[in-house]
């Protein structure tokens, strides 16, 4: 490396260890926040060769090449540093330290396995995110040198899984002292208020502190909220948070020694670690964070209480400059978990499924560091294999490689692609990039003028019509409040996707068809298609999920049928329950389902005697339109058959062999020892289809010479049956009261059903069958007593 001169930190003390061992074996590096290893590590492995460095967050990986590059300057070192997050980069061919994202980490080893690299460094790894996860994985197996960094770590585990040397320092210079701002010990983080809570901690500490204050919130609404409350205090307010700009991001992290006016940080997650913040003294930590989880195979967004770890590492924010306090706005005794699940444990697979295959190995065969779960991998490979994405669990095919082309997430990828090439894909991709922003760029009119001056404006109600519309710069009405910001941070990120595609600048997009972009989704992505609930207006169904329409949709009362390109889940109430609200539809005709045979087809009339039949289409449980439809001889009988026993064929009403079936089946079920027969079973519906077939019946010519008697069923033999049906009656009439029975030889139970009578009552024991040695029980409605 040579010998340049930098500013000293506590990790400077591992410098020729880690050098010498890195030249060996992999490591793990287990040192607190504040030491300098995102910075000094990456430095001291380049004189092994060109350095790769991980981070998990795109400011981090801008901030961290700045400061690096900076200093190397001022020390006169020759290495060069650069960054590539998503669709920005510095790096080039002579680039020494490279700070990267774990996806752009992951796209570079699909590509040529990191062969430029001699050493790979993946830092702040105790988040256990699934991309840092994936490419360990990986890299395990590439030749090159894997150092793992962390302020908190188990370390026998992942020293063991890495076959890696544990190198530790300690990193926080002054000590931080910690109070517990919740009225009783066992309290936990609570985000009723939140605000009120922040609020009071910071004008503690603008009173008790010097220096500025660093505050974690769950997220950007969290934070705005919280701005706006301390708007009146004498400090300078400011969020940090991912979507802020590099002007005001370079402002939070200038470390002039300026006289200033005292900070206020309000920030998420991005600044729990990798970023120095100057000049903090003060922490005030919510205990919230925005977590994804995994709920009834879907990930949704919640709103978690941090784990202990994570509240560790920001307390140690407070720790950099001199000795600091941190304010936790819950109780010192309250259960948190100890650390945070890892991401593979609580999300859906789909995307680290994808990655993998692009690296030519199947994620379910990769050696990860804990077992994956089973149900997470099988929904993923379904929804990967209906996708057409895999060629093989360890290969994408050729559209599984395209979906990765454009770095969204997959499945608006996949959307994109389904449409034909020209101007209906490229309103695709503008809609893809409106949706990854997840921000909303409208609220709607509350008043009835400006929702009539608005239905004026998009008369199709349609959300797909208007995102567009205002993505590409169509003018709006006064009365449609849009998030300027939010609709800027879009319209880049779609120019951005365009130069992907090498499309034509935004200002020039191509005027699409909606109705062809439209069908070629019907035709394509069913499952985005849903109908209304009859009774439930407000939820829709797609025959297996089901939705509530967003409040801010235009969707009208009046239409029925909606493409849904955005599903936002929620946790429900129970610990399975999940509540998913479709925020982006584009109301089709119903006609248009039925012409691409969405549903199922359902007999609700008698069969003609042309052998043709009126069906109902049914889709997600609503009648969406009839049609006749000429029967095979086969379902011609099977259509028979359940007419028959449901009792809806005249003359075969309360046929004998379907009584016949039920005493047979029931003798079949009881065996020998409790007084049944040997034999087996039958499906009713199969044997009357099987015997109309047996009996020539093709059409309903031939089912006019077919009498009740022809379906006669040879059970029970009639010398033993009178005697079982009286031990085992399936139905008992008592005085003002009608039983039906239900018996579970394997169990021994008897279950008699209430079915009708005035007998408030239920039946006395003595009033039924002996039934020895079984157990009796009595349910009516939802109530089930013994009878003894």
């Amino acid at each position: 490396m040579g010998n340049y001169k930098l500013s000293s930190l506590p990790i400077d003390s591992l410098q020729t260890r880690f050098v010498e061992q890195l030249a060996r074996d992999n490591l793990m590096v287990e040192a607190a926040t504040g030491s300098g290893k995102s910075t000094r590590l990456p430095v001291w492995a380049a004189s092994l060769g060109k350095v790769l460095v991980v981070q998990p967050r795109r400011i981090a990986c801008e901030a961290l090449s700045a400061y690096v590059s900076e200093q190397l300057a001022l020390s006169g070192s020759p290495y060069k540093v650069g960054y590539s997050i998503r669709f920005h980069s510095s790096v080039n061919e002579n680039t020494n330290i490279a700070f990267v994202t774990p996806g752009i980490a992951l796209r570079w080893l699909a590509e040529n396995q990191l062969a430029d690299y001699t050493v790979l460094i993946i830092d702040e790894f105790h988040e256990r995110r699934w991309d840092s996860d994936l490419l360990l994985a990986l890299a395990k197996s590439l030749p090159l040198k894997v150092v793992v960094t962390s302020a908190t770590l188990q370390g026998n585990k992942l020293s063991e899984y890495l076959a890696a040397k544990v190198l530790k320092t300690t990193g926080r210079e002054f000590p931080v002292s910690v109070s517990y701002e919740a009225r009783e010990s066992h309290h936990l983080p609570d985000s009723r208020r939140v605000t009120d809570s922040v609020k009071h901690a910071v004008q503690k500490a603008l009173i008790k502190d010097d220096g500025d204050i660093l505050v974690f919130l769950p997220g950007r609404a969290e934070i705005q909220a919280c701005q706006a409350s301390l708007s009146g205090l004498d400090a300078e307010v400011l969020p940090l948070h991912a979507s802020i700009s590099g002007q005001e991001r370079k402002s939070i992290l200038d470390n002039s020694n300026e006289q200033r006016i005292r900070r206020i940080i309000l920030a998420t997650n991005v600044a729990e670690t990798s970023l120095t913040i100057p000049r903090i003294t003060s922490v005030i930590d919510s205990g919230l964070e925005r977590r994804t989880k995994q709920r009834a195979g879907r990930t949704v967004l919640s709103l978690e209480r941090v784990s202990r770890a994570s509240a560790e590492q920001r307390r140690g924010r407070a720790g950099r400059v001199c000795a600091g306090h941190c304010y936790r706005l819950w109780g010192e005794f309250a259960p948190l978990e100890s650390v945070t699940p890892p991401q593979l444990q609580r999300e859906e697979l789909l995307e680290p499924m994808l990655f993998a295959a692009s690296c030519h190995r199947a994620l379910a065969k990769l050696h990860l560091l804990e077992t994956l779960p089973e149900k997470s991998l099988s929904i993923a490979t379904e929804r990967l294999n209906r996708m057409q994405a895999l060629k093989a669990d360890d290969c994408l095919s050729q559209h599984g490689q395209r979906l990765l082309a454009l770095p969204i997430d997959s499945y608006f990828s996949h959307l994109v692609n389904l449409i034909p090439e020209g101007a209906e894909r490229e309103a695709m991709l503008d809609l893809a990039a409106a949706l990854s922003i997840n921000r909303a760029l409208f609220q709607k009119p509350k008043s009835e003028h400006g929702l009539k001056v608005l239905s004026q404006w998009q008369p199709l109600h349609c959300d797909m019509s208007i995102t567009l519309d205002l993505l590409r710069g169509k003018t709006w009405p006064d009365e449609l409040s849009v998030n300027q910001e939010a609709l800027t941070q879009a319209q880049e990120l779609a120019e951005q996707l365009r130069s992907v595609m090498a499309l034509d600048d935004l200002a020039e997009a191509k005027n699409y068809s909606r109705d062809k972009l439209l069908e070629a989704l019907l035709g394509e992505a069913k499952e985005l298609v849903y109908v209304r609930r009859e009774k439930r207006t407000n939820a829709m169904g797609n025959g297996s999920a089901e939705l509530q329409i967003g409040r801010e949709s235009l969707f009208d009362d009046a239409q029925v049928a909606a493409v849904v390109f955005d599903i936002y889940s929620l946790p429900g109430r129970g610990v399975k329950q999940l509540n998913n609200i479709g925020l982006c539809l584009a109301p089709v005709n119903i006609e248009l389902l039925v012409k691409h045979d969405y549903g199922e087809l359902e007999s609700k009339t008698n069969v003609a005697a042309d052998g043709s039949q009126l069906m109902q289409r049914v889709y997600a449980g609503r009648v969406i339109g009839s049609e006749k439809v000429a029967l095979s001889a086969e379902d011609y009988r099977l259509a028979l058959a359940k007419r028959i026993l449901a009792n809806q064929q005249s003359g075969f009403s309360q046929l004998d062999c379907i009584q016949d079936m039920a005493a047979w089946n029931l003798w079949v079920s009881l065996g020998e020892k409790h007084g049944g027969g040997v034999g087996d079973k039958v499906e009713p519906l199969e044997w009357l289809s099987t015997q109309l077939a047996l009996l020539g019946v093709e059409n309903a010519e031939d089912f006019s010479l077919i009498e009740a008697s022809d379906l006669a069923f040879e059970g029970i033999p009639q010398w033993q049956r009178e005697d079982f049906e009286q031990r085992y009656p399936r139905k008992l009439a008592l005085a003002d009261l009608k039983l039906e029975v239900e018996y579970k030889a394997g169990s021994k139970q008897v279950i008699v059903h209430y079915t009708s009578g005035g007998r408030k009552a239920g039946p006395k024991r003595w009033e039924l069958p002996s039934w020895s040695g079984w157990r009796v029980f009595y349910v009516k409605a939802s109530k089930r007593v013994t009878l003894t």
